[in-house]
């Protein structure tokens, strides 16, 4: 009899969890998008058919469709497109991770130091960053790998750089309208010490914010990332990156069409996806966009 009342109940919860995740109603073609490249750059050496670095001059130029050796063809040099792609999902996935996180966790700090505050501290850093926003993202970007030099590390330093005044400016707003509330002046009024206010009190209330801007911003830098590499200021050439396969077919779009192509509908589909799941995580944890 309880092992019939245990397994009720499993079909219960069951029941539930599939009705509380139609309510969500997620955006399903952007969530397998995102799953998709995550998986590719988890396991790009499992995935990936060739190296992505391996050149087969014998099967240079080899039209996509052709073999099942390289579905996707071959550029000049004889270097597999899918396994090029795959890693180039990593790619993206690793400057994402660091570039983004370091540009959040700095205008996070700032925007609230800045929106708690007020007075000459908000002034000093909100000039810093309206400063930073003056420059185009991408000329500050191409600015700062020209001074440190091609790699890695610089395009993370770079994205990092254009990225946080716009994640300060709107923490700072979300801060302004909290700081005031009675929660928040009922711990001043105990004592409560500012750093503990803007952690356990403040920080909370502007975490959905945070979220959503966070996941609106991963294109960005996709983009960013793949421009820098497209001009040849970002990664070395020949390394797998998608803006780089972008800019080595440009000089041969029309007989050699597909080294450009599927990079670039990648980089489209992949911003697409992480715009459209923003904008569903937006109207998610917006109560006043719910409701409608």
């Amino acid at each position: 009899m309880s092992t019939f009342t245990q397994e009720n109940a499993l079909a219960e919860e069951s029941v539930g969890f599939m009705d509380r995740l139609r309510e969500l109603r997620l955006p399903w073609i952007p969530v397998i998008v995102i799953t998709v490249l995550v998986i590719l750059a988890a396991f790009a050496p499992l995935l990936s058919p060739h190296d992505p670095r391996d050149q087969n001059l014998r099967d240079a130029r080899t039209p996509p469709f052709q073999t099942w050796d390289y579905p996707l063809g071959t550029d000049f040099v004889g270097k597999d497109i899918l396994s090029r792609l795959i890693y180039g999902a990593r790619t993206s996935a690793f400057i994402s991770m660091f570039a983004l996180g370091a540009g959040v966790v700095v205008g996070t700090v700032l925007g609230l130091i800045s929106g708690y505050a007020g007075r000459w501290v908000d002034t000093i850093i909100m000039r810093i960053a309206d400063a930073t926003m003056g420059f185009p993202s991408i000329l500050l970007a191409m600015i700062i790998v020209a001074i440190l030099g091609t790699g890695l590390m610089p395009i993370v330093v770079a994205v990092a750089v254009s990225t946080w005044p716009r994640i300060a400016r709107m923490i700072r707003g979300e801060v302004l309208s909290v700081k005031d509330a009675d929660f928040v002046i009922l711990a001043r009024i105990a004592g409560v010490s500012p750093a503990v206010i803007i952690w356990r009190h403040v920080f909370p209330n502007v975490l959905n914010t945070l979220m959503v801007i966070t996941s609106l911003s991963v294109a960005g830098v996709i983009l960013t990332e793949a421009s820098l590499s497209f001009l040849g200021l970002g990664l070395p050439p020949g390394d797998p990156a998608w803006g780089i396969m972008v800019s080595e077919g440009r000089q041969s779009l029309l007989r050699m069409w597909w080294i450009s192509l599927f990079p670039g509908v990648v980089i489209t589909v992949v911003v697409m996806a992480f715009n459209f799941f923003g904008d569903w995580l937006r109207d998610t944890l917006d109560p006043k966009l719910r409701r409608v």
